[in-house]
């Protein structure tokens, strides 16, 4: 008999519309981390000032939120492959403008209404519309290994890009190409990406679609959200103060305080966010099997409040070696509590409603996250190059208690008792 491991078996359960969901991850996330780990250097070496970087991050995220929030929103009466295929013209319009000025003006409108992602994680309509199709491909029991190869399937692919990122840019640097011109090869590479993305998007199928409700739109179900809406609200507003810590030390960011404390290249970043990316991949992965054992909300906490300890640490390190260290040792659990997160979301909120919940709650990570890049911005001007890192490690402690006071007791159906 053949020696059976729960994470197969959820794969096998995919459809082809399931694997390819993967394969436009796959496509989408390596250009996220292709285009963040040159971003904050591409627009340093384009004139801007720390704040003026930190600004433009700020809007591409706040803007990622304001055109994605309507997109999910009607996605399931406009058809979900129609509103991914938009998502993906909004990346080539983002990558194109990006690449071809520096004009602080155009970077802000481009940022406000393209689709780019100074972070490495996910941005834009994409993975609000996946994650209320994936569901529908696999069992409860099953549902959070899914979302754990779906987290590390990013985690690896992010980590990819960062690396081919960091290495293209140096390479041709050290063939005689500026800085700014190397950044820019990357820049429209990002764009091209995001077409092949746009031609996978048109290969799904009309299973991925739900019937549309008849229901109209009122102030109550504005959002698509009736009997889920209370739930979702709250996970919200405490999704938010999490977001908002996290956008403080973005990837972009990140990458720029590694390059003015330690004076590193970009292919040594890109090096080191290949390895803290591959770390948080199989840390989403043994996610699904803890889950399992002592509930999805318990493996939120248990892996989020050391990894926070482990954020402050890091620009407390006096050497490069061990500032990577403890990156690198806060990614390898940092990223567990992403697939239990996103997996409790679509367990407690009624089918119907797992769009709309998706799309509030991932709207509401990505609004509060644009703020944090231009606080950021504004205390490296400064010279405060380690405070976004306290507050950030800070912030999300506090998020780990108020989700466990709140939520510790709603339990998704894997976890209720049976009668």
């Amino acid at each position: 008999m053949m020696f059976q491991l729960p994470e197969v078996d959820a794969l096998r359960t995919l459809s082809r519309d399931g694997r390819l969901l993967f394969a436009t991850r796959t496509v989408r996330l390596f250009a996220y981390g292709f285009l963040a780990i040159i971003l904050g250097l591409y627009l340093s070496a384009s004139g801007l000032t720390d704040t003026q970087i930190g600004l433009v991050l700020s809007l591409t995220l706040l803007g990622d939120a304001a055109i994605a929030l309507p997109i999910t929103i009607i996605a399931d009466r406009l058809g979900r492959r129609r509103m991914l295929i938009v998502g993906s013209g909004l990346m080539i319009l983002a990558g194109v403008v990006f690449a071809l000025t520096s004009d602080i003006t155009l970077l802000v409108i481009t940022a406000i209404i393209g689709t780019i992602s100074p972070s490495g994680n996910e941005v834009g309509p994409f993975l609000a519309i996946e994650q209320a199709a994936l569901p529908q491909t696999t069992t409860n029991q099953q549902r959070t290994h899914v979302f754990a190869w779906y987290s590390l399937l990013g985690s690896f692919t992010t980590g990819i890009g960062s690396l081919a990122g960091g290495v293209l840019s140096q390479a041709l640097q050290n063939a005689g190409q500026t800085p700014l011109n190397s950044y820019r090869v990357v820049i429209i590479g990002y764009a091209l990406l995001g077409a092949v993305l746009g031609v996978m998007f048109t290969r799904l199928s009309p299973a991925i679609e739900l019937a549309p409700s008849t229901t109209p739109p009122t102030l109550k179900n504005l959002f698509g959200l009736q009997r889920s809406r209370k739930v979702v609200y709250k996970l919200s507003a405490l999704f938010m103060i999490d977001a908002f810590a996290g956008g403080l030390v973005v990837q972009s960011l990140v990458a720029l305080w590694f390059n003015k404390r330690f004076g590193i290249d970009p292919a040594v970043i890109g090096g080191i966010y290949f390895g803290a990316n591959i770390l948080a991949g199989l840390s989403a992965l043994a996610a699904g099997r803890i889950a399992a054992r002592i509930g999805l909300v318990n493996t939120m906490l248990m892996t989020h409040v050391p990894s926070n300890i482990l954020l402050i640490l890091v620009p407390v390190m006096p050497t490069l070696p061990l500032a990577i260290l403890m990156l690198l040792a806060r990614f390898s659990i940092s990223q567990m509590d992403v697939p239990t997160r996103q997996s409790y979301t679509v367990a407690v909120v009624d089918p119907e409603e797992r769009s709309a919940a998706n799309g509030v709650t991932n709207i509401a990570r990505t609004t509060a996250s644009a703020f944090s890049p231009g606080v950021t911005g504004a205390l490296f001007n400064a010279g405060y190059l380690a405070v976004p890192f306290f507050i950030a490690g800070g912030l999300k402690l506090v998020y780990d208690y108020l989700l466990y006071r709140n939520f510790q007791a709603i339990k998704p159906p894997e976890e209720q008792p049976t009668t």
